[in-house]
This record gives C-alpha cells, structure tokens and sequence, in this order.
C-alpha cells in the first residue's frame, strides 16, 4: 500500500515538472489554457477551459506599451513627442490665417499680407503662482477660446508648418467663442481687471477759427475718453478673490493717454484699458 502511495506521488511530480516545461516553452505573446492537476484522480492533469494570462505574457505586454512610439511634431524645425505644454500663466495659441484680400477685393502678397493678431486657444498653463500667498491664480480661458492679443505680444512658433504663439493671460484684449468665428459685442468678454471702452474716432477737429485739420496732423493724443461697454471679473487678490471693479457698463470714462490697446468689433474701433489706467468715472 506505501508503495502505491509513493508510486502516485512520483507521478504527480513528474507530471507538474512536464507541465512547468511545457508552459515556459509557449511564446509569450500567447494566452494558453492551464493545466492543472485533478483532485479527483490523482496523477492525471486536465486541461482547464479557461484561458489564463502568463506572467511572461504580462511582462511582454508592458514592455510592448513601454515602447509604443508617442505622436512626433516639430517645433522651430526640430522633431519633438508630445505636445507643446505651456507653464505659468502662458497659453498656447494657434493664430489665424492672414487676410490675403481686402474688402475692396485687391489680392495682398507676401508681407503686405494683414497679420492678424488673434487666435484659437490649444494649450492653457496651471496659471500664475502668487508671489505673496503661493496660490495658483485660475487662468481665464479655456482650449477652443478665441482670442484677440496684441500686435507686439507673444513669441511665435511653428508647430507641424502652422504659425502659433505663446502668449500671458495678459497679454489678452478680449475672449470670443471661437464657434462663431466673429467678433461681435455679444460675443466678446474682456477679461481680469480689462475694461472695454467705446470712445470717439473722428478723423477731423476743428480750431476755434472753425478750421477743419486732420486727426494725423493734430498735436493732440487720440481720444482717451469713452463709454464703458464690458467690464472684467477683476483681477486676483493674494487671497484668490477678484477686486472689486471701480466702473460699470454704461459710465463715461477718461483714461491715460496711449494707455489703451485698440479692437475692432464689428467694424467699430474699441478700446481696451486696464482698470489701473481709468483716471476719473463721470
């Protein structure tokens, strides 16, 4: 009877030696059914139904995903994976097409192209990080925004033959959606502590002698006084709370001289001035 014993258990060694040979000969790559010894009788292996990942199957698998090529770009010229991901509080935007003709239909060709100076957002940064409270200050747009910059702001970048640029939140004149594609009034918002403000652009003054002279021939500045037509959210306190905003739709404004950056919206100029350069409300 011990002999017997014995005997079944010499088998079943020998069997789970063959089957751990066999199992470390399949490829990896492959998933392969299990075998496994039957507790009802003893010595023989039965195949079990169900397929079971290896552990060598696993390993080739993460190493397969490990070295899984990520989408190449170029940047400047240069082949880089992966985006470009702006820091801080700069976003990444991709700027619009020149206009190549204008309104009264003449074809414009290399640089008398009209550069425009807005865009489509693609990338946004974490946002700025307030040097007093250490807070990370949200940033004011989202990607697929619209927005309108200035003409001396940002450092430009080609991205894969398309022109974009790197611009601060701001650095931005007005946020529109970018579905629409137009800027209208009500489509537009400023943002921060940026206020837009309607003001006066007649071309002709007149002298007290009821001379007629040109805007470009006159020793005054351009206009700096105006209606209030949007008003931003204000800018951010150490705390992360917006400051109040001393001005309202509707108030008649004068600002610094120079100290607003021109939009034009649906074909009427604006200006956008920060709520710092807005000397006196009347």
């Amino acid at each position: 009877m011990a002999s017997r014993v014995s005997m079944h258990n010499n088998n079943r060694v020998t069997m789970s030696l063959f089957v751990l040979a066999t199992l470390l000969l399949l490829p990896p790559p492959f998933l392969v059914s299990s075998f496994v010894l039957s507790p009802l009788t003893p010595g023989y292996a039965s195949c079990s139904t169900t397929p079971q990942p290896l552990i060598i199957t696993r390993l080739h698998a993460e190493a397969e995903a490990t070295t899984t090529t990520t989408t190449t770009i170029t940047v400047d010229g240069r082949k880089v994976s992966g985006p470009v991901a702006p820091l801080n509080n700069f976003l990444l935007v991709k700027i619009a097409d020149a206009v190549e003709q204008t309104q009264g239909g003449i074809l414009l060709a290399g640089k008398a192209k009209i550069r425009k100076t807005e865009g489509v957002v693609v990338a946004v940064g974490p946002g700025r990080t307030h040097p007093d409270s250490g807070l990370v200050l949200a940033m004011p747009v989202q990607v697929g925004d619209g927005v309108v910059y200035g003409k001396y702001d940002g450092t430009e970048l080609d991205i894969s033959g398309r022109k974009h640029t790197l611009i601060r939140d701001d650095d931005i004149l007005v946020k529109f959606s970018s579905s629409t594609g137009e800027l209208t009034l009500d489509s537009v918002d400023v943002t921060n502590d940026n206020v837009l403000i309607s003001v006066d652009t007649s071309k002709e003054q007149a002298t007290e002698g009821g001379i007629l002279i040109a805007k470009s021939s006159s020793s005054e500045s351009r206009p700096s006084t105006g209606k209030v037509i949007k008003v931003g959210p204000g800018r951010y306190a150490s705390n992360g709370e917006r400051m109040t905003m001393d001005v309202s739709v509707g108030d008649m404004v004068k600002f610094r001289d120079f100290a607003g950056n021109e939009v034009q919206i649906e074909g009427q100029e604006y200006s956008v001035v920060r709520m710092a350069d807005i000397l006196a409300k009347f």
